[in-house]
């Protein structure tokens, strides 16, 4: 088996089935692919998405972002693993054109086609640097805003690189399109559970990197992202969104506890104990103005 797609499911069914169709739709002849739909316990029933090559996992109950892809793990047998989002519609090349840079380049560990908005925008989140203190800093403060391809400024999106469109490396990609080597994966022991929803993939490249593997960013090819359907917080797409009122609540928590988990595994011991509280701090005032903010 080439490759297994796993798509983790939660509350948007409609997405999926487009997803599912681009997938069928896709141009991969000569490669093997298998389908993993995992559900985390959605509320509405997903049964009559099953077909030929698609298997289906129903969890009891939610279990967040990275124990259900590694749930769906345990039945894949591909060399290749995608995590791909439901609320992804590929382009016709995107699988083919993906695998066969992976072929090519046996020290990449995971990589990502640039991954577009409805408006044709660059989804950031497929193009990330890793959130350092003075990445965060340019970011929320506005500063990467106004000089987005700064090298000393745009830090967290590596914005002097967007110009490239050749495949280059990156430090993080998309959750939403994830296409890892299955010994990449195996070496870092794949999602780390301790996150729920949000910032698993920058620990999870994080990881990979310090294990030698690359990152890569591989605009060679492109995919349709409507972000944020299911976690009903992105200002693009929330008219589209799934999500009930507790589950913007709890995804904007998740979204900050992300922030402060991936900087207590990886940074709190690199950086002063003033910065630390700098840090931390502010992740808990962010916090509670996303969580106003949708109460």
């Amino acid at each position: 088996m080439n490759i297994s797609i796993i798509i983790l499911n939660y509350n948007t069914k409609e997405f999926l089935k487009k997803c599912l169709q681009s997938i069928k739709k896709s141009h991969a002849e000569g490669i093997s692919i298998e389908v993993i739909v995992v559900d985390n316990a959605s509320t509405e029933s997903i049964e009559d998405i099953k077909g030929v090559g698609i298997e289906l996992i129903k969890n009891k109950k939610n279990v967040g972002f990275s124990k259900g892809n590694n749930i769906g793990l345990k039945k894949a047998r591909g060399e290749y693993i995608l995590f791909l989002n439901p609320d992804t519609v590929l382009s016709k090349d995107a699988l083919k054109t993906t695998f066969k840079f992976m072929q090519g380049e046996k020290d990449v560990g995971v990589a990502s086609p640039r991954l577009e908005l409805p408006s044709g925008e660059l989804d950031e989140a497929s193009h990330r640097g890793f959130p350092t203190p003075w990445n965060s800093f340019a970011h929320f403060s506005g500063i990467r805003g106004l000089l987005p391809k700064s090298k000393l400024f745009a830090g967290y999106t590596q914005g002097w690189l967007l110009d490239d469109k050749s495949p280059h490396e990156v430090d993080s990609v998309s959750g939403a399109f994830f296409f890892v080597r299955r010994k990449a994966g195996e070496e870092v022991g794949w999602w780390d559970e301790d996150y729920f929803w949000y910032g698993d993939e920058l620990d999870f490249c994080y990881r990979l990197k310090e294990k030698g593997w690359k990152v890569m960013f591989v605009p060679l090819t492109k995919v349709l992202h409507y972000r944020g359907v299911a976690s009903g917080i992105k200002s693009h797409s929330r008219g589209i969104a799934t999500a009930t009122r507790e589950t913007q609540l709890r995804s904007a928590r998740a979204s900050t506890e992300a922030m402060r988990t991936f900087y207590k595994k990886h940074y709190m011991n690199k950086y002063p104990r003033i910065l630390t509280w700098i840090v931390l701090s502010g992740i808990g005032l962010l916090q509670r103005f996303r969580v106003a903010k949708h109460s």
